[in-house]
């Protein structure tokens, strides 16, 4: 039988890096192939490989896995609200998948991601200014001193628009923006949101200084194309449809909490966790991985245990060798441990 070890800690080094099967769906890297995507909003262009790694490459798939009524009916109402929608739940309930799974059922393109951590500001999600940039190329551009040389950048050259900053731009249909995990921001965050969610427009303040001078400025999106802003000022047409994730760790003001529409997220159940088996690894790892899924689904009541987790267990158990019951089970009970027990 054949060893599915790949490190086997006999300190001679060999070739058997070679025997490495591909990765997980959801850890496949590869660059996704160019070309535009059907009905995706203007400005938008090449295939989600984040959403292809959340949702499955068989995203055929995913229209086997109905959501519950309730998150249905939140996400319709964010859409007719033009409101945020705020999503809580455990690690892994599938929170930021939800975003995925709506982007590409609207066909609203590459859904635009901010991953929100202790340090970030608002504008880490509206634009970012290369101000040490500008100053660096005017310094050597003085120091050329060279009759004849190139004009000066335009100063969008040193302006690139954030996630946030992207959905803002005008557009026929909305665009999807996941904030994710707000609740790991500072205090402040939550409250510098509201004027944006509230207004649906900002202003970039370098850009207005020079308004009178160069009124149409050219600056980067967060989707690496260029676009034209207007005396410093981004306001949307069509507000975006927003999905801010919380894990629950901490309670925001009600400010916030009256702009947006609340979701909690419960764990997946049999019935979508067998479908999302299937849109991950296909039909024959929900078969032999029962034994797993029940025991996902009978955990003790309070017990915090992620769907990546399950799905990681299938994806590792299907590579040892069947013959190897205990090498399985050790395998899964390391993979499926609970996130909340004290280490």
């Amino acid at each position: 039988m054949t060893d599915w070890r790949i490190y086997r800690g006999a300190g001679l080094p060999h070739d058997g890096i070679g025997r490495l099967p591909a990765p997980p769906p959801w850890r496949d890297f590869t660059v996704a192939e160019s070309g535009s995507e059907p009905g995706a909003p203007d400005g938008t262009s090449g295939v989600d490989q984040d959403a292809a790694r959340r949702l499955g490459v068989r995203r055929r798939l995913v229209e086997n896995h109905h959501p519950r009524p309730e998150e249905v009916e939140a996400v319709n109402a964010a859409l007719y609200l033009r409101r945020p929608l705020l999503v809580t739940g455990n690690p892994g309930a599938g929170k930021s998948t939800l975003a995925h799974a709506v982007a590409f059922e609207l066909q609203l393109g590459r859904v635009l991601r901010w991953p929100i951590v202790s340090r970030s500001t608002l504008l880490d999600g509206l634009y970012r200014y290369d101000a040490i940039g500008r100053l660096q190329d005017v310094q050597l551009e003085r120091a050329s001193g060279a009759a004849g040389a190139e004009e000066p950048r335009s100063i969008g050259a040193y302006v690139r628009l954030g996630p946030l900053g992207t959905a803002l731009l005008p557009s026929s249909t909305p665009r999807a923006v996941l904030v994710d995990e707000l609740d790991k921001s500072d205090l402040d965050l939550p409250n510098d949101l509201l004027n944006v969610l509230e207004e649906g427009e900002f202003t970039i303040p370098e850009l207005e200084r020079v308004a009178d001078r160069e009124p149409d400025v050219e600056v980067l999106t967060d989707d690496g194309t260029r676009t034209t802003v207007h005396a410093g000022r981004v306001r949307c047409t069509t507000f975006p449809f927003m999905v801010l994730t919380s894990n629950g760790e901490r309670d925001f003001p009600p400010a916030l909490l009256r702009r947006c529409i609340q979701l909690e997220l419960e764990p997946p159940g049999e019935e979508q966790l067998v479908a999302m088996v299937k849109a991950h690894l296909g039909d024959c790892a929900a078969t032999e991985g029962e034994d797993l899924i029940e025991q996902f689904l009978g955990r003790e009541p309070g017990v915090v245990i992620a769907a990546d987790q399950l799905l990681n267990a299938l994806f590792l158990t299907q590579h040892a060798p069947s013959a190897e019951r205990v090498t399985r089970d050790r395998l899964a009970e390391m993979l499926m441990q609970p996130l909340d027990r004290p280490r």
